[in-house]
Parts: structure tokens; sequence; C-alpha cells
């Protein structure tokens, strides 16, 4: 696999280089380049502009293969006619908290890098202000997500929605590492459609370090706490009892299924 196109700059002092470096924050010094550049030619972490259509990331075989939980959440993503005009940095950007991708971004440890009179990167935990609202300032707009490298995490997805297409009344996006004998070691379980913006369920993500991947009672125990702690929000469309239910089983599924899903193959893919 080649890299993604980059640009290259030659600084002639360290005081070019510095400035280089304080200018383009994503950027990376190079020397000989026998570590950096195979590790860009692996693409170990995947960007995405703003203005990339859902569609198009939806059909990339690079996103498949090693974005798995990408591919699965866009296909929950409205229609086929609406994920060709949607965008995806547009809808994390929104922050719906009915919306499926800010939701997998705050499960894959995403960072989102907004441009204005100067770019910065911010990650997703702290991207995601409030209902349509993100943290971003009225003068800065997304340039593009960067998500790290998933092949040694096992992930599971899953929502509860009235008919296909629809918003999600919930669902969850996790992601799971575990060592050598099947004990997880690391837990994200992230929420949408329960609150008022998307959010990450720490007292679940606690409980699963330690327990065995795919493990019933794990999965069933941390659906129960998935909302310990959330402000649950009630509509016209469900109560707070069943939106709390439903999370608990959607949950608990997606952990199971997480357990049975290949991982990422983005090294080398």
């Amino acid at each position: 696999m080649k890299p993604a196109k980059f640009d290259y700059f030659r600084a002639d002092t360290a005081v070019e280089a510095v400035e280089a470096l304080s200018a383009n924050p994503d950027s990376k010094i190079m020397a000989g380049g026998q570590s950096l550049v195979p590790l860009m030619n692996m693409r170990l972490a995947l960007r995405i502009g703003a203005v990339t259509s859902q569609h198009d990331v939806l059909a990339s075989t690079a996103v498949q293969q090693g974005w798995p939980l990408i591919t699965a959440a866009l296909r929950h993503v409205g229609h086929p006619a609406t994920r060709a005009r949607g965008t995806f940095g547009g809808s994390v950007a929104h922050a719906d908290p009915a919306a499926e991708l800010p939701a997998v971004m705050l499960a894959l440890d995403a960072t989102i890098t907004v441009t204005g009179a100067s770019a910065r990167s911010v990650p997703a935990e702290g991207f995601f202000a409030g209902p349509f609202t993100t943290t971003m300032a009225d003068d800065e707009l997304l340039a593009e997500v960067s998500i790290p490298d998933m092949s040694d995490r096992f992930w599971g997805f899953g929502e509860v929605a009235r008919r296909r297409g629809d918003y999600a009344l919930t669902g969850a996006a996790v992601s799971l590492r575990a060592d050598g004998e099947g004990t997880v070691t690391d837990a994200r379980v992230a929420l949408f459609s329960v609150s008022g913006t998307a959010v990450r369920a720490a007292t679940a993500e606690a409980g699963l370090v330690g327990t065995a991947l795919g493990s019933e009672d794990a999965a069933a125990r941390a659906g129960q706490a998935a909302l310990d702690g959330v402000e649950i929000a009630a509509d016209s469309f469900v109560s707070a009892g069943y939106r709390r239910d439903a999370t608990a089983a959607v949950v608990k599924r997606a952990l199971l299924e997480a357990a049975t899903n290949p991982k990422g193959t983005s090294h080398g893919s």
C-alpha cells in the first residue's frame, strides 16, 4: 500500500523546522524515513476529509477492512440517497445526539482537526458539547477526522429504530482490546440517542476490564450499568424507562458481537 497524499517541506535551519511544525500540528519530522515511511505506507491512521460523502466512506474497501466499525455504523445512517449527499464531516460537526457517527468517533478515539485563524486538533472526547453543539468556535470549521488504527480492537455496533434508516431510539458502538488469554484490557462503550450528546458509558467500561471477552454475564452487567450517571432523555417517541431497558439490551448485544467480529486488518491491507 502507498501512503496517502502528503506535503513535504525541507527546512534549511532548525528555526524553519520549528516554525513549520508549529504551523502544521499534524506534521512529522522525517530524517532517513526508515521508520516513518513504512508507517505511512501501512496507513496506521485513517484520515477522512470533512466533505467526503458518507457513501464514499461506506464503499471504501480500506475502511471496510481496516475500520469495520465505521462501515457497520454507516449502514444505519439514513438511506442510499441521503448518504450520497450527506458528508462524513458534516455528520460529526452537526453533533446530532441521535446520530451514529459521533458515538463511533468516541469509541475509536478519533481526533477532529478544526481550522479557523489556525488549525488545531481536538480529541473526540472534548469535541461534542451538547445537542447540536461542539467546542468549535463560531469562526472555525471541521477540516478532517483522524481515526487510529483498530487492528488490535474487537468491535460491535447496534441500535434500535422504528424503521431502517430512521433516527435511532438508542444505540451503542463498542471497541475492546483483549490480551492473549481473552481478558478485556481496555473497553470503550459509546452511546447515542440516549442523552443530549453522544456519551461514553464510563461505569460499563470500567466493569468490563478484567472480564472474559464474550462473557454473557459481563455483557449483561455492562448493559445494566451503561446509563449510570447519564441524564436520560425522554421525548415524544419513548419514555426514559424504555430507553434505559433498550440501551441495556443493545449494549449487551454489541459486546457479545464484538467477541465474534473480526478485528480491523489495516496493517498491510
